[in-house]
């Protein structure tokens, strides 16, 4: 009996073997002709690879269309940008026109540029005041694009001009810029710069932080070094609600001087602190020029100056009175045209 049972499990061993055998000539062929296919259609690999792209495996084995980028589903944009290159040396050609900038800056629209791949962290708003500072103007937007860009922000410049004769007021104007700007977006933080200051190096992230940020540690003109201890002047970062909550610059100082150390006072009273990157970063370059007509130095600056904790609350943003003349979306910014009514 148990020579038959043995007899038994030896046939279906011989049939398995024979079966498995038979699967591994099938599967050999199969192979064969399955390879001299693909070599006979050479776009084969390409169908597949685009059609792999095309769909994803979901949880559940079923197959569902990808979903087009947006800006709503995009990834964070990486922290620091893989496109930041560091020191750069400038270079200023005195031939330069704005169709050259527009053309090296196709991306932008109307002012305004986000990164493709990737969402910003920050929607920046940079403000630039200005009067008869064309070229100035030209070389600053000629670096700024591409800088702004490798630090893959969302932003958008606005150059606010100052109509008419009277004396120049820079504070003003960028209350003016502050507030206009919100009208295009809900900006999370705001560049206050001048014309003349270029920025050196992009790993002075124009970007805003928990404190308000001094981002001209040192410039060409004064070997690199602050220019004065405090110094609070020429290109600074305000989150919205940091400059909201000292009421934006005083709308007093009329010509050069004094609107600077005035927000820096009003920076101090809200019990904020100011930063400042790296002075090895934080460089730029002053472009040379005489002063403006109508830009004269303030002369009632010290006098302003004592008066900032009586008068912060009622003097800013919530006293702004202007005339806003034109809004023109051009290629490489927003300009706004404005003048004011009154005179010191």
């Amino acid at each position: 009996m148990a020579f038959k049972v043995t007899f038994h499990f030896s046939y279906k061993f011989r049939l398995l073997l024979l079966f498995t055998l038979g699967m591994m000539v099938v599967g050999w062929a199969t192979s064969n002709y399955i390879v001299g296919a693909i070599q006979e259609i050479p776009k084969a690999k390409d169908f597949m690879a685009n059609f792999n792209k095309a769909i994803i495996w979901g949880t559940e084995g079923t197959v569902t269309e990808e979903a087009p980028k947006t800006k709503a589903n995009l990834e964070s944009c990486p922290s620091p940008s893989p496109y930041l290159k560091g020191q750069n040396k400038l270079i200023f050609k005195p031939d330069l026109t704005l169709e050259d900038v527009q053309a090296e800056n196709t991306k932008v629209h109307r002012g305004r540029y986000h990164p493709e791949d990737c969402k910003a962290a920050q929607r920046v708003a940079i403000l630039i005041p200005h009067r008869n500072r064309e070229k100035h103007l030209l070389y600053l937007l000629e670096h700024l694009h591409p800088f702004l860009q490798r630090q893959q922000l969302d932003y958008g410049i606005y150059i606010i001009n100052q109509a008419g004769s009277k004396k120049f007021n820079r504070a003003k104007l960028l209350n003016v810029g502050y507030l206009e700007a919100l009208k295009d977006e809900n900006w999370d933080c705001f560049i206050f710069h001048d014309v003349d200051l270029v920025p050196e190096n992009d790993f002075n992230l124009y970007t805003c932080e928990d404190q308000p940020k001094h981002l001209v540690v040192g410039r060409n003109s004064t070997g690199y070094r602050l220019r004065y201890s405090g110094y609070f002047g020429g290109v600074t970062a305000l989150s919205r609600e940091q400059f909201f909550k000292v009421n934006g610059f005083s709308n007093n100082y009329w010509g050069w001087g004094g609107e600077d150390d005035d927000l820096r006072l009003r920076v101090e009273l809200q019990r904020m602190k100011i930063t400042r990157p790296l002075p090895e970063v934080g460089k730029y370059t002053m472009i040379f020029h005489t002063r403006d007509r109508g830009n004269e130095v303030n002369k009632d600056r010290m006098k302003l100056l004592h008066q900032v904790s009586k008068v912060w609350r009622t003097d800013g943003l919530s006293s702004c009175i202007y005339k806003l003349l034109s809004v023109d979306y051009n290629p490489l910014y927003i300009n706004l045209t404005v003048d004011f009514w009154s005179d010191p």
